[in-house]
């Protein structure tokens, strides 16, 4: 072989050869970023430079949350299709019949990471491992349980004490990785704007500094995604919105019902009640009458529009408090000064935050149920969503 034959063939080898991982073109990655109790309105506020562009570039628009309007069945709804009475997470705290001795909460792990609480519905990192579709959740409600017996290849467990830059930091670390163990969808949750709308309410300074810093990091990780040249399809939303909240609009459980009669699951704007064995007419004949700021129910008898009340783990009686007012059993576990959500979802204080980039939406959506989100979000993963509660009007309005 002469040496310039030698050299067209080294050649011809040397662009036939695979590009490296990195050398390649990236495939499309989506991530749903979850920023818990951030109101639409709070982007009018301008504060939020990298979100509202996000917004101005794509679509925006504000997702009603289903009821009752708390954290876990709202990001189960979010990512399910299926509103808290079908998805079966319908509160933050709840009694399941099966179990009568032990009660679901945030705070006890042993029961929230029971898989018992979450198989009533199939979330969309399941579907898509099941799809052959690599995930990763840096937090998620539901994403550390193996739900139907499968998690995310890749999943943080959920510690408050995990920054939003470290968050961030995580999932760009996660898509420096090669092609073949690199996540094509990405959840990203961020919890300190919902904390200050707490502690301090909606309207404080420290709500402000908390949309501040939040959407620096929004900023971080498009930078973030822009420095890798990873494409990638940006859903931005959030749970619930918040109201202010003060003790001097405090409705007490225990000046209409002698406290050990009920069990109180849940409390604050709603409160979902069981009666304790061998009071139920009792405590129906005190709650279910009129009372100033607050109307009570049975479960199967709420009004249509909330969607709720037909899974047996909804309490016997559900109260929903006036907007701005609390209910409590004893005293407060927690300062009444400050925000709350839990209202019925119709009140526009419990509006949530929809965000779209890259993902194929323009504009003004209007004002659509975030169960929504669903289909939505399987369309962009490129999986075939389950049966649901969602009609694909987000779906449908991609270009």
């Amino acid at each position: 072989m002469t040496r310039f034959s030698f050299l067209l063939v080294a050649f011809a080898c040397l662009i036939s050869a695979p590009l490296r991982a990195e050398e390649q073109e990236r495939a499309p990655v989506t991530i749903l970023v979850s920023i818990d109790g951030f109101r639409p309105d709070y982007l009018d506020r301008g504060l939020t430079p990298n979100l509202s562009r996000l917004a101005a570039e794509g679509a925006h628009g504000r997702l009603r949350p289903s009821f009752p309007t708390k954290t876990f069945p709202n990001h189960y709804a979010m990512v399910t299709g299926k509103r808290p009475d079908t998805n079966g997470i319908v509160g933050n705290a709840m009694i399941d019949p099966r179990r009568p001795a032990v009660t679901f909460s945030l705070g006890d792990a042993k029961q929230s990471l029971d898989r018992f609480w979450w198989d009533e519905a199939e979330p969309a990192w399941v579907t898509a491992e099941k799809a052959g579709v690599r995930t990763a959740t840096m937090f998620w409600p539901g994403s550390e349980v193996a739900i139907q017996g499968v998690r995310p290849s890749d999943w943080m467990r959920f510690d408050q004490n995990i920054s939003n830059v470290q968050r961030v930091n995580a999932v760009l670390d996660w898509l420096r990785r090669p092609a073949d163990i690199r996540p094509a969808f990405v959840t990203l949750y961020f919890d300190t704007v919902d904390t200050a709308g707490h502690r301090h309410g909606p309207d404080s300074d420290e709500v402000n500094a908390a949309l501040v810093e939040v959407d620096e990091r929004i900023g971080a990780l498009k930078a973030g995604l822009d420095a890798l040249g990873q494409p990638a399809r940006l859903l931005v939303v959030a749970d619930h919105g918040m109201r202010a909240t003060t003790d001097r609009q405090v409705i007490r459980l225990a000046e209409l019902i002698d406290l050990p009669s009920i069990i109180a699951v849940e409390v604050g704007p709603y409160a979902a009640i069981e009666p304790a064995a061998g009071t139920d007419d009792r405590v129906a004949k005190a709650l279910l009458k009129p009372h100033d700021h607050m109307a009570c129910h049975r479960r199967e008898e709420l009004p249509a529009p909330l969607h709720y009340g037909r899974n047996p783990r909804v309490a016997a009686i559900i109260c929903i408090a006036e907007p701005g007012w609390s209910i409590f059993a004893g005293d407060p576990p927690w300062s009444p000064n400050g925000g709350a959500h839990g209202y019925g979802n119709r009140d526009p204080q419990m509006l949530a935050l929809f965000v779209a980039h890259g993902a194929g939406l323009t504009g003004d959506i209007g004002t659509v149920d975030n169960i929504e989100v669903y289909p939505l979000l399987m369309r962009l993963i490129g999986v075939a969503p389950l049966a649901s509660d969602a009609a694909g009007v987000l779906a449908k309005r991609l270009r």
